[in-house]
């Protein structure tokens, strides 16, 4: 199956990364080959991929974001939770894993994969089924940076029985949670998987259960609560500085 990444820095993540089979790069006609559009030029060469110079009109049909470029690229493949655990003992370190729990939101999918990569997670969980999945969209979200991460389709029950196993703690971000405070830091340390839930509905009642605490980010303002991705990011934060006192 093919499907095609679009916008600069997705499409050159997706080179650089050298996970996906790269067919060929389409460019915009006028295009200016500088920055990040002429290393993606330059890898496409090296690597022998074709290079089409195509009407900015035919770009468009894929995403009004397309930047001028275009790669038709092989599905996007998922890894599993054994994979995630091995990638973690290999660097030799505690799992830091990050388990999304039925988000629809591709641009929050996207964001907090973005977050997920430059901190360090060793990979990322999400459902089976009824949540956003690793699509063109997501990738340009992330910029490219989902490329980069190992993301596992699974029953999020399961998989957490799998991880708590591996003894590794189980952190659920929820407003019915205990606020997150010097007291409590110590749950965010070590081996952890962090659970954020989707907008609005948080963690279904299932994943909650299984959650060895609850946690939810101090609010001194007047909204109550943040979207997913902007949670889950500082709560994403607030675990890489736990981690690494």
């Amino acid at each position: 199956m093919k499907e095609f990444i679009y916008s600069r820095n997705a499409v050159y993540e997706t080179l650089r990364a050298k996970r996906r089979e790269v067919f060929r790069i389409q460019v915009a006609e006028g295009a200016q080959e500088k920055g990040r559009l002429d290393d993606i030029l330059r890898m496409a060469k090296e690597r022998k991929i074709p290079i089409e110079r195509v009407a900015r009109p035919r770009l468009d049909k894929v995403h009004q974001n397309n930047q001028g470029v275009v790669a038709e690229v092989s599905a996007y493949t998922y890894s599993d939770l054994v994979d995630i655990l091995e990638y973690a003992r290999r660097k030799n370190e505690q799992p830091f894993v990050l388990i999304i729990d039925s988000l629809q939101d591709p641009q929050n999918f996207g964001a907090l994969l973005r977050t997920a990569e430059a901190l360090g997670v060793h990979g990322v969980v999400i459902p089976l089924a009824h949540a956003v999945e690793v699509t063109p969209a997501a990738v340009n979200a992330s910029s490219g940076a989902s490329e980069h991460l190992r993301v596992t389709q699974s029953n999020l029950s399961q998989a957490i029985d799998a991880l708590k196993d591996s003894d590794v703690w189980i952190v659920g971000i929820d407003q019915n949670g205990e606020t997150v405070s010097e007291k409590t830091n110590r749950h965010l340390q070590g081996a952890i998987g962090l659970v954020v839930g989707a907008e609005g509905e948080g963690i279904r009642q299932l994943v909650r259960s299984k959650c060895d605490i609850l946690l939810k980010l101090p609010m001194r303002g007047q909204v109550e609560s943040l979207n997913a991705a902007v949670a889950g990011s500082v709560a994403l934060y607030l675990a890489y500085f736990a981690r690494n006192k």
